[in-house]
């Protein structure tokens, strides 16, 4: 019988999906099998003081649609995201290079809910082959694209 995979557990607003998030993702597939939280509008909107483009249950169902995706479901709405982080018993939580949470502040929290068995991992490299790496760099794109052009 094989060796089990491991669980690998990454997180995200995924709103405008770009070559950075499909990197993620591939890193992640690279560790084991991949699952995804897709942040909730409401938790987008707190934490980055915007909300996202795309309404979260169409940017669920696109991620669940990319390949070596196992398993994606919307997070929580407020501040509990642990709880459905740790209800997809995850070994390895996957971060990007500019998600906001320290590796340190993660381990604690996950002390903090019996789960110090699981693993943090950050990326070190950001996915930089193209100059639209980030939903935030192609929404300042379009902005001033349409302001450009209506002059």
């Amino acid at each position: 019988m094989g060796k089990k995979k491991k669980k690998i557990l990454v997180t995200g607003c995924f709103d405008i999906i770009h070559p950075g998030h499909l990197f993620l993702i591939r890193q992640a597939a690279k560790r084991g099998e991949v699952y995804v939280i897709v942040a909730r509008d409401s938790t987008t909107q707190t934490h980055k003081k915007e909300a996202p483009i795309v309404p979260e249950a169409q940017r669920l169902e696109v991620v669940r649609g990319l390949q070596h995706v196992k398993k994606a479901v919307l997070g929580n709405e407020g501040k509990n995201f642990m709880k459905k982080a740790l209800s997809l018993d995850p070994d390895v939580i996957l971060l990007g290079p500019n998600q906001r949470i320290s590796t340190d502040n993660l381990y604690k929290l996950l002390e903090s809910y019996g789960a110090s068995d699981v693993e943090v991992e950050r990326l070190d490299e950001m996915y930089d082959k193209f100059e639209l790496n980030s939903s935030s760099a192609i929404k300042r794109k379009i902005k001033k694209e349409f302001q450009e052009n209506n002059k």
